[in-house]
């Protein structure tokens, strides 16, 4: 039973997505411990050092960042706030 503005359920539905983004970075990270040589979106060569520092790297650091901020614009919802910052 959900209490205030949000609906039934509301909660495990937050719950149920910051798991469901955990696994899907989790998954992208790990390639069976390999990193690509190359960007799988634009074939720019990734450098030995992004490799050795992110294990299972798949992107160079600007398709990296467009992703990010892509899916930023996209979620829009504070999953993870704290309950002060949801009131507001």
């Amino acid at each position: 039973m959900a209490g205030g503005w949000a609906r039934d359920g509301a909660v495990q539905d937050q719950i149920d997505a910051s798991v469901a983004d955990a696994v899907q970075d989790a998954r992208s990270h790990l390639n069976g411990g390999e990193s690509l040589s190359h960007c799988e979106e634009c074939d720019a060569p990734i450098p030995e050092a992004r490799r050795k520092a992110v294990p299972g790297v798949r992107l160079c650091i600007a398709c990296q960042a467009g992703q990010e901020k892509q899916r930023k614009a996209v979620d829009g919802v504070n999953r993870r706030g704290s309950k002060d910052s949801q009131l507001r």
